[in-house]
């Protein structure tokens, strides 16, 4: 095995475990007593960064930043049933309209990238401040498109202005807990912002059946505004205090005795693409290429379920239809918070095993049973119900599908995004930004394949594409979870330690 040097892989417990000297001998009160004040003192600055909100703020913080990472969910979830409205309205057909779901997912790819590099030098507050009144104008702007051109540029706009919410949302978690409360947190804030696909196809679709999908897009508009005000009046700034880059530039100027330096502000250009060099570790790039085959089942289904589902079984009343998308939401909100829990406790479990060794792709364990059935077996089922399937015994068993592949999802997704905050704790938000931005790439180039597989092919062979990509998901975090501490020997890209996690 290679040896290895970062501060992540010491094979040697910390001086930060209980009932531990630095050397990882038992302790016995009879050590130098140095190194224990000096021990105890690190642990303290440690659990300082956790205790700085109480326990009714924390709470507080996660119920705002869920409304945030909820919306741009309900932005995309409330579109689906929206097509073939907006297709009779502007006279065109399902299939064009359906591109501007890829041209959204590449805006969410952008915007996440941005608003994490960002995040990272003016704390998570600023981006949020920023983003939300481009949502706002983005919503209004859609709501009185008359062209797919102004549609496009505008579901572009809105789009991009909610995207941060997931990953700076990411990011937050990982500033107010502590490493073994993390995945519970993520869970839940997950399953709240996983409220969007079980919600907002059924809005829309009431909506736009009984008043119109511009409507809808109103209604978003205002919700992004309501979402500023809260932040701005509300949320507190949960950066580590003196981690954000303009911090640490605040603190050279006052080094250099420069006059106001304590009060410096300038804006300036971050390269939001530099944050993709993250996923030169091949534990990263894994993680987030199984991330991105997961949820592709799941928009492979979504994306087109209005000519599927709908066309198959009759339905053709958009409230109607709406309530279709419910069984996979419900499957998301209900998938979330398990798989969170779940992977705090594996973790903690084989911390104990390992007599206190920190081995972070423990927490990827939870993942592999839905990686490797529900996931893929639920996309495959769905396609073959749907095409051979008849009657009400067809639909309910798609119903099924549905909610097992909501679920499934995000016992993958979950504990792979509190994995990512775990090692790459110091740049939290960012690498979740570049996970989730080399995810929206890829997922936009490949639905835009998709109506045309569909056409081609048909559905139940483009399901059992998706299944195998998925299964390729299953392999790639099984081998992470395997060879995880080799992997990460071989590319260091400032891996947290034990003690700053």
């Amino acid at each position: 095995m290679a040896e290895e040097t970062t501060p992540l892989l010491d094979p040697t417990p910390r001086s930060t475990l209980r009932g531990q000297t630095q050397q990882g001998e038992p302790f016995n009160g009879t050590g130098d007593s140095n190194t224990t004040a000096k021990t105890k003192t690190i642990e303290e600055e440690h659990n300082a960064i956790y205790n700085r909100f109480s326990k009714g703020s924390k709470i507080g913080i996660v119920a705002l930043i869920s409304v945030c990472g909820l919306l741009p969910l309900f932005v995309s979830g409330s579109f689906f049933p929206s097509i073939p409205s907006i297709s009779r309205d502007m006279d065109t057909s399902p299939s064009i309209v359906s591109l501007t779901v890829s041209v959204s997912i590449f805006a969410a790819c952008i915007g996440a990238l941005v608003g994490a590099s960002y995040s990272g030098f003016y704390g998570r507050k600023p981006v949020y401040l920023v983003g939300l009144p481009l949502l706002t104008i983005g919503s209004i702007g859609v709501a009185f498109s008359r062209t797919m051109p102004e549609l496009m540029l505008w579901r572009f706009l809105q789009t991009f202005g909610g995207s941060p919410g997931l990953s700076v949302g990411a990011g937050v978690i990982g500033d107010i807990y502590r490493l073994e409360e993390r995945g519970t947190a993520m869970g839940v804030f997950f399953g709240a912002c996983l409220l969007g696909p079980a919600l907002a196809p059924l809005v829309g679709g009431v909506i736009s059946h009984y008043a119109s999908w511009r409507i809808t897009q109103l209604f978003l508009g205002a919700w992004g505004l309501l979402a500023f005000i809260c932040i701005a009046t509300m949320y507190p700034e949960t950066s580590i205090p003196g981690s954000r880059g303009i911090d640490k530039k605040r603190a050279e100027l006052v080094a250099q005795n420069v006059a106001q330096g304590e009060k410096w502000f300038k804006i300036v250009w971050i390269n939001p693409l530099k944050t993709l060099n993250l996923l030169r570790s091949p534990n990263l790039l894994a993680v987030a290429l199984a991330g991105t085959f997961v949820l592709l089942t799941d928009y492979v289904i979504l994306t087109p379920l209005s000519v599927t589902l709908g066309a198959r079984y009759g339905i053709t009343n958009q409230a109607v239809l709406g309530a279709c998308f419910i069984p996979i939401g419900l499957g998301n909100f209900t998938g979330a918070p398990v798989a969170g829990y779940l992977s705090d406790q594996i973790l903690k479990r084989k911390r104990i095993q390992r007599k206190g060794e920190w081995y972070p792709e423990d927490r990827l364990i939870g993942t592999v049973f839905a990686s490797a059935t529900l996931v893929p077996l639920s996309v495959l089922g769905f396609g073959l119900v749907t095409t051979y399937v008849e009657g009400k015994l067809g639909l309910y068993l798609d119903f099924l599908c549905l909610f097992a592949n909501g679920v499934g999802v995000d016992l993958v997704l979950s504990p792979s995004a509190a994995y990512i905050v775990d090692v790459m704790h110091s740049k939290s938000a960012e690498s979740m930004a570049a996970n989730n931005g080399l995810r929206s790439l890829l997922i936009a180039i490949l639905l835009a394949a998709l109506m045309p597989m569909l056409d081609n092919i048909g559905l139940a062979w483009t399901n059992a594409v998706s299944a195998l990509l998925a299964w390729v998901g299953f392999a790639l975090l099984w081998c992470t979870i395997r060879y995880g501490e080799q992997m990460r020997s071989w590319v260091d890209v400032g891996y947290t330690s034990i003690e700053d996690s």
